[in-house]
């Protein structure tokens, strides 16, 4: 347990450097939830993000999100995302993802799952759509491919500073 906890605070404080050497003045941040179902497990969960853009076609976002504890899963994971986006239109964008985390199983002792452990690691790939708004809905497709399963998060990203409908360079300080 005391490995598991001083593994989590070498994440946390990674995740924070991170957020913080790629927050200059030049780059647009946004922040946001999400509602989350896995398909595998039948699994409601919910998760906050950071949304930081360095430049037009990239993001990174640092993740938590947290499966409820009347799931057949109970689990935590903190990450870090990022995005690519792969089709840029002046109201839309489609993007690809991976993320990779640190999870913390938290009723694996009930799992029917030989050599079910409660500190795993998570690499997600995946594909999203968002609007180029302030306010940001988005959808994600993912794919976990230790556990071999999918889910998908639904949620919204608030971009600090934004003023006005729609992001472009020529009406807005921003990358997107």
């Amino acid at each position: 347990m005391l490995k598991e906890m001083k593994l989590l605070k070498l994440y946390i404080v990674t995740l924070v450097l991170t957020t913080l050497s790629f927050s200059s003045k030049s780059q647009i941040i946004g922040a946001g939830a999400s509602a989350i179902y896995n398909f595998q497990s039948e699994s409601f969960g919910a998760g906050v993000r950071v949304s930081i853009f360095p430049n037009k076609r990239l993001s990174f976002t640092p993740q938590f999100s947290y499966f409820f504890p009347f799931n057949k899963v109970n689990e935590y994971t903190i990450g870090l995302g990022i995005e690519g986006k792969i089709i840029k239109r002046k109201k839309v964008n489609i993007y690809a993802l991976i993320h990779g985390g640190y999870n913390a199983w938290l009723n694996y002792k009930l799992s029917g799952m030989k050599d079910a452990k409660a500190t795993n690691w998570n690499l997600e790939g995946g594909i999203g759509i968002s609007t180029n708004t302030c306010l940001r809905p988005f959808l994600e497709y993912r794919y976990n491919v230790k556990f071999l399963e999918t889910h998908l998060d639904l949620g919204f990203i608030y971009i600090f500073g934004c003023k006005n409908k729609y992001l472009d360079d020529t009406r807005c300080p921003s990358f997107n």
